[in-house]
């Protein structure tokens, strides 16, 4: 059974792509220093699998620590790298934090890695890359622009980071998967997105604000060049994009070394702001309270995937719907009543 090294595995993309390997047949290792996630977690994801995983708590930042993880594991075959702060809003207030832990983090995974001769690396990238396009559907040739946040910044230093490690070590391969927006949650509604304080993204804070956590919703901005003022993104279940993540370890396995590849995982259509609001009223039968505040420093207007390439050479494509997503959000916030 082939070990893959996740880092960040106990986090809201993670936590999904450890079950993902499960099922598929992979033992996942998850390295967490939970910053960005919590311990109950684990028990959670034991509960899914029917299986104890692996976990080491630490930063991955810290290369003698994981280092030790190597050590102990001498079978790790590839590594799913999540680990980094994710919030474009946060990024423009404090953007050493986004650049020290997000470029130093891989840094740090990837000399380890090639310390112990791992073949196969994934990273967890962003559409944020392409900034704001010409053309709102976007292709992996679409031209890198210069990002709207400093947390897109660090996306683009990446990956020229790993395409350049990968260039210069010829036993290396890798796949930059450029991640749309993640939504929704597990189906059995035991894992899903856990911000810490108050949240960053669309839906947590629909839901939180369901549940009378906020007391209303912030719209930013209602007077884009878009049919209803809103931006415009393309929302995409976190368990297809945690299958995204297990297909990218499978096809590296079979391609040869020297090769790094970039794939959009997204659905390929584009919802505004008012239309997540609008369904999650539709499938959970609630009503939002929300206001219209003013533009917010790094959204683009409107992107969504082209994911052609991620179909037919991944052998991925999303199969839940936007409505199965804001479902799946209610039902795991809805969970969260028990914890407290």
């Amino acid at each position: 059974m082939e070990e893959i090294l996740v880092t960040g595995g106990t986090g809201y993309i993670g936590s999904h792509t450890v079950v993902e390997l499960i099922e598929s047949g992979y033992k996942p290792i998850i390295v967490d220093d939970f910053r960005n996630s919590k311990p109950f977690i684990l028990d959670r994801l034991a509960e899914i699998t029917g299986e104890e995983i692996t976990q080491y708590k630490l930063d991955c930042a810290d290369e003698e620590a994981l280092s030790e993880v190597f050590e102990k594991h001498p079978n790790i075959a590839g590594v799913i790298h999540f680990a980094a702060d994710k919030a474009v809003g946060e990024s423009a207030i404090n953007p050493l934090k986004y650049y020290d832990n997000n470029i130093g983090g891989l840094v740090t995974v990837l000399k380890v890695l090639l310390k112990f001769k791992v073949q196969h690396f994934v990273f967890s990238s962003s559409c944020t890359v392409y900034g704001e396009p010409e053309s709102p559907v976007v292709i992996e040739s679409t031209p890198i622009q210069n990002a709207a946040s400093p947390y897109g910044d660090t996306k683009i230093i990446c990956e020229r980071i790993i395409q350049n490690t990968v260039q210069a070590n010829p036993n290396f391969n890798a796949t930059l998967l450029r991640y749309f927006n993640p939504i929704g949650a597990h189906p059995s509604a035991l894992i899903g997105e856990l911000p810490q304080g108050i949240p960053n993204n669309l839906v947590p804070y629909i839901t939180q604000t369901a549940n009378g956590i906020r007391e209303s919703l912030t719209v930013y901005g209602d007077d884009y060049p878009t049919e209803d003022g809103t931006c415009i993104r393309d929302y995409i279940h976190v368990v297809d994009l945690a299958k995204a993540h297990v297909n990218a370890i499978k096809w590296l396995s079979n391609e040869p070394a020297g090769v790094v590849e970039a794939f959009n995982i997204g659905t390929g259509k584009g919802s505004s702001v008012l239309e997540i609001i609008r369904t999650f009223e539709a499938v959970n039968q609630l009503k939002i309270k929300y206001a219209i505040g003013p533009k917010r420093a790094g959204d683009v207007i409107q992107i969504y995937a082209n994911p052609t390439k991620a179909k037919t050479v991944l052998n991925w494509t999303a199969k839940y719907t936007i409505a199965d997503a804001l479902k799946h959000s209610w039902n795991w916030e809805k969970s969260l009543l028990t914890l407290k």
